[in-house]
């Protein structure tokens, strides 16, 4: 049932990639990008982010319900996620394939991994947790086994990293404001100051 770590494009890649320059627009649209907000709303909000990073994790179940309720929800800002694998790549995939699996709920399920992500790296039972996940969102055992045996998800998690990759991403959280490189601390606080420096242009 587990995702063999020699199918994902990993290894070595990401250490490979070089920075990508700052850039004065919006990034243009990917295949895989998943979306929260506004398609009006004047400032674009990228977030790479892994399934498997305990930073991501914080940052996804701490700052980002501050960050959707004032500015997502309210239209001035649109978030742009994109997938990368960090390790266990294994497991990072896997949640991804997970929450593509369920209709519509794509972001309600990486929340469910990023809360319990801690909990499963202590159980060390990485993919009977996210079995569990798939259950709670109605998925069968073998449906769950189905998802992780799809070589058109695989591929698709590998495309995705690799244009991540190639657009010179080398770690999460990583995070873009209206196209610009934003390297500054990523609380509420500061987030808010730089969203609306962004919407002055």
């Amino acid at each position: 049932m587990a995702i063999d770590r020699r199918a994902l494009i990993v290894s070595g890649l990401a250490l490979a990639a070089t920075a990508s320059g700052a850039r004065a627009a919006p990034l243009p649209a990917v295949p895989g990008d998943m979306v929260l907000g506004s398609a009006k709303a004047p400032v674009q909000f990228v977030v790479y982010a892994s399934a498997s990073c305990p930073h991501c994790a914080h940052w996804w179940t701490t700052v980002l319900p501050e960050v959707r309720k004032a500015f997502i929800d309210t239209g001035k800002v649109r978030l742009v996620f994109r997938e990368f694998l960090t390790p266990p790549p294994e497991f990072a995939a896997a949640g991804f394939i997970l929450a593509h699996r369920i209709p519509g709920k794509y972001f309600e399920v990486l929340t469910t991994i990023f809360q319990k992500q801690e909990e499963i790296y202590r159980s060390e039972k990485l993919f009977e947790g996210l079995q569990a996940i798939g259950k709670q969102y109605g998925l069968t055992d073998a449906q769950f086994k189905a998802a992780l045996e799809d070589p058109a998800a695989l591929k698709g998690v590998n495309d995705r990293m690799a244009k991540a990759v190639a657009d010179g991403i080398e770690g999460t959280p990583t995070f873009f404001v209206n196209g610009a490189p934003y390297d500054h601390s990523a609380d509420f606080a500061v987030l808010s100051k730089a969203f609306a420096a962004a919407a002055k242009g």
